[in-house]
């Protein structure tokens, strides 16, 4: 599937019907299994295994590639591209780029039919550009083992004409990818010094979706840097991460615990 190799009718027919069609069920379960274990650099990399089976593409591929009707020399002649007077220099490394193109720059690039032109126009616009705000809520008020809760917001930008439309968001445009299939985002708070997943949510997102996601603050005081990633379960090149300050302070238990060493040490001398 990720080779793109040429199979029997037989093959290919399994490959849709039964390796693709059951295979994101069973890498939710495996983003599910890993993250009940506290685990997070596994968890992210089953994400991404999920936006490579839906797209076809090996994690080293141009992200390019996933877009219908692209080739090696497309991609080759994107990544030389210079830019001119009017445009920023610089190569064409990401789906967003295609779109900010001027026509007869992109024309001009692709070399593609108007038919299949069609095809990367469908597959851009399909493209999720998510906003992504977060509130850590009484952030000046964490201490050591308490209950911490992020609010999350995701936004998708959609054209004034889409809403008039009312447009249906969220699916998923992969040529490669058998039936229809909607978009899902993973929206993960972990520390990637530690390797530690903190809380995960799995969510669809039509325009505009809140997540609350909640953890129990770590038991040592202290300033941690932990970090928010927004994880799409299909597209390649629009996941999103955030450095997430949290400074812990001290707990109760603490206070107490130090107060009753004291006081021991104070028995004992007598």
């Amino acid at each position: 599937h990720r080779q793109h190799s040429s199979l029997s009718t037989d093959l290919v027919y399994d490959l849709n019907h039964v390796v693709l069609k059951e295979s994101i069920k069973l890498l939710q379960a495996i983003v599910d299994v890993i993250s009940s274990n506290g685990w997070l650099k596994p968890a992210l990399a089953a994400m991404e295994l999920s936006q490579m089976v839906v797209q076809g593409l090996w994690k080293n591929d141009h992200v390019l590639l996933q877009i219908p009707h692209f080739t090696d020399e497309i991609v080759k002649r994107c990544d030389g591209h210079k830019g001119g007077k009017d445009e920023d220099d610089g190569p064409i490394d990401s789906v967003f780029d295609i779109l900010t193109l001027d026509d007869d720059v992109r024309n001009d690039l692709l070399r593609l039919p108007d038919s299949k032109m069609a095809d990367v126009a469908q597959f851009c616009n399909a493209y999720p550009n998510i906003d992504v705000s977060y509130k850590v809520q009484d952030e000046d008020d964490v201490t050591a083992g308490d209950a911490v809760q992020i609010l999350v917001q995701l936004e998708r930008e959609v054209d004034d004409d889409e809403e008039e439309e009312e447009e249906e968001h969220g699916v998923v445009s992969a040529p490669l990818f058998p039936g229809k299939k909607k978009e899902s985002w993973w929206v993960v708070v972990g520390d990637t010094k530690t390797n530690a997943l903190y809380s995960l949510k799995r969510i669809t997102l039509d325009v505009k979706q809140s997540v609350k996601l909640e953890f129990i603050a770590p038991e040592e005081a202290g300033d941690y840097d932990l970090t928010l990633f927004c994880m799409s379960d299909c597209y390649i090149g629009c996941d999103q991460e955030y450095s997430v300050p949290l400074s812990v302070a001290a707990g109760d238990d603490s206070d107490d615990s130090d107060s009753n060493d004291s006081g021991s040490e104070e028995d004992e001398k007598k």
